[in-house]
């Protein structure tokens, strides 16, 4: 019930027929017909012939007269198809039936690790958190709809040299107290403690660096205070996910201490491959085309001097273990996107060592920060880090409020309810409706109002058509025939229509780079940490970039452009000179608390090639 899909395979028959093969007739949504393709012309210089030629006959090979009604070639050779409106109220009439809205089940069901949220043993999650979580928890819920199989990956960071100065520290306390101390959440006053006992008393950073060691030595007596520490932690975190309403459980937790037993054979592996060189201070590999600022290559630590492991090393373990293993042809990390670079040379040295190779494959779903008001990181007005857990609390509270002054009548039980739903909900949409790559600003006020594109809207239609439908006695749809007849109704089935077009690139194209054929400006990796993105104005030029934006957008996208401050690298040039690419297309789905459904929201993004 793909609606471009259908329209895609009846041109894809007749370009088979004119071009003597299959071609890709790239259907997609136009400002000059509902739908419009541009393959003639890409075919044009294969065939030798001009493209108006080529659509012309591509259309009188289609069979479209039972789901168009126009078609005709434009331009220099664009074949343009109104859909009519019988087809488009027969293909709403069976998804207003269908549980699944005419969405099938992936035909080609992968295995797919999400590795997100991953907070740190001993520590309070943050806003930092966020982002992770809900972006995370947001792709494991459509991928699994989908069909896929979905690996939940919390990789926590439960090991290292922190956990000598911790484990002190709390010996230092004594178990009991200790263990109160973390069961009743005070992780951050536990670990500051910890820190500044290390910082300014020399015999207890000595007694660290020897718990350090014990601890890598497997002594029983360290371990069991570790395990301690972890377990506390991961208590804590089961708690905050709850209230988040996001779908980590205890079963999901793979720290960094999972990797352990893998990362000698991880080390052996890479030596034997004849990548592991010795940098003088750490046994390191060097993956092609990465340098700094000197030119000179960037390595990923594998193993210290002290024969300690680097993160690079647990990351490649974790790859190995992914794809051998569990047998994950698809990996992606939600991580912010100043780890960006990191992740690229991971990946890069996992394909070197033949850990990552087709079918499977890595993707980073990079994120921005969260402002405050000021521009500047989110922070308390300490200018501390803002806990997660009071933000949720905050959150709640405020809709607590507003749900009062609507209805002073309700119930406080019911409002308790409404106010989780609402507020939780407007967390969660308010970051899952911005685009994914940019810096957002809190704003409460923005998040809850009761109009535009907010969670309490979306709930509040919600709440209100399934009233009337209540009052309608309607329990569930019939096939009912659906009839458009106005212009309005027609722009709205389209949108209707394309629901699982949306759906489906949305899950191929959580990389920060979107899909192949669109091109976002970025820096290169090794440019990647002095490069700061800022928007522009229509028609303004963008540094040396290059980059401009248009004085309008195309169809349903907003203004909207990237600029670099360094030239950024672009594998767009199949593309003509000043011409918009096509939309990134991301689907949102922001699961709201209590009994309301996932809500999917389209978001595009737009973006001008450069000269």
């Amino acid at each position: 019930m793909d609606l471009e899909k259908l329209l895609a395979d009846r041109l894809a028959q007749a370009f088979s027929v004119v071009a003597g093969g299959p071609v890709d007739p790239v259907v997609r949504r136009s400002q000059h017909a509902d739908y419009q393709s541009d393959a003639a012309l890409s075919l044009a210089r294969r065939l030798g012939r001009p493209p108006r030629e080529i659509a012309t006959e591509v259309l009188g090979q289609a069979e479209l007269a039972d789901l168009c009604s126009a078609v005709e070639v434009s331009g220099p050779g664009f074949i343009n198809l109104t859909v009519a409106d019988p087809a488009l109220g027969a293909l709403l009439s069976r998804m207003a039936v269908d549980t699944r809205l005419g969405v099938a089940v992936s035909a080609a069901a992968e295995t797919v690790v999400i590795d997100y949220s991953a907070p740190n043993v001993a520590k309070e999650m943050h806003v930092g958190h966020l982002r992770s979580t809900v972006i995370g928890d947001a792709a494991v819920r459509l991928l699994e709809w989908l069909g896929h199989r979905v690996i939940k990956a919390n990789h926590l960071g439960d090991w290292g040299t922190p956990f000598g100065m911790l484990i002190e520290h709390l010996l230092d306390l004594g178990e009991s107290e200790a263990a109160h101390e973390l069961s009743v959440g005070d992780l951050d006053s536990f670990y500051k403690a910890a820190r500044v006992k290390f910082d300014t008393d020399d015999a207890f950073k000595e007694r660290a660096r020897r718990r350090v060691v014990a601890l890598q030595s497997g002594d029983e007596l360290t371990l069991r205070l570790w395990r301690l520490l972890v377990a506390e932690s991961e208590e804590y975190f089961l708690t905050v996910y709850d209230q988040l309403g996001v779908l980590l459980t205890e079963e999901d937790f793979h720290g960094e201490s999972y990797y352990n037993d893998m990362l000698a054979p991880v080390t052996d592996e890479l030596d034997r491959l004849g990548l592991l060189r010795d940098s003088g201070d750490a046994a390191c590999v060097f993956p092609e085309g990465f340098t700094g600022r000197d030119g000179q290559p960037l390595p990923i630590i594998v193993r210290k001097r002290d024969g300690g492991y680097g993160y690079g090393a647990t990351d490649l373990a974790a790859i190995r273990h992914r794809t051998r293993d569990l047998g994950a042809t698809r990996l992606l990390y939600v991580v912010g996107l100043p780890q960006r670079q990191h992740f690229e040379m991971v990946y890069a040295v996992a394909r070197q060592a033949g850990w990552l190779t087709p079918p499977a494959k890595a993707e980073h779903i990079g994120f921005g920060s969260i402002l405050g008001s000021d521009g500047k990181m989110l922070r308390s007005r300490a200018g501390g880090s803002i806990k997660l857990v009071g933000l949720l609390d905050e959150a709640v509270t405020r809709a607590a409020e507003l749900a009062r002054q609507k209805n002073p009548d309700l119930p406080e039980a019911t409002v308790a309810d409404v106010a989780r739903a609402v507020g939780i909900g407007a967390i969660k949409y308010a970051d899952l409706s911005t685009d994914r790559i940019k810096d957002y600003v809190f704003d409460w006020q923005r998040m809850l109002a009761l109009d535009g594109n907010t969670a309490p809207y979306l709930q509040y239609a919600h709440a209100r058509i399934r009233s009337i439908f209540r009052r309608a006695g309607i329990e569930q749809f019939t096939a009912t025939p659906i009839s458009i007849v106005h212009p309005a109704e027609h722009a709205l089935a389209l949108e209707l229509a394309a629901f699982g077009t949306v759906v489906t690139a949305s899950s191929r194209t959580w990389s920060s780079t979107g899909s192949p054929a669109t091109c976002t400006p970025s820096p290169p990796p090794s440019a990647a940490s002095t490069n700061t993105a800022r928007s522009c104005a229509p028609r303004a030029r963008c540094g040396t970039a290059g980059w401009r934006c248009a004085t309008s957008p195309p169809e349903s996208c907003t203004r909207a452009c990237t600029c670099w401050a360094s030239p950024p690298r672009t594998a767009c040039s199949h593309r003509s000179s000043g011409r918009w690419l096509r939309p990134v297309v991301t689907v949102v789905v922001a699961q709201i608390h209590g009994r309301q459904p996932a809500v999917p929201a389209v978001q595009y993004a737009c973006f001008f090639e450069p000269q």
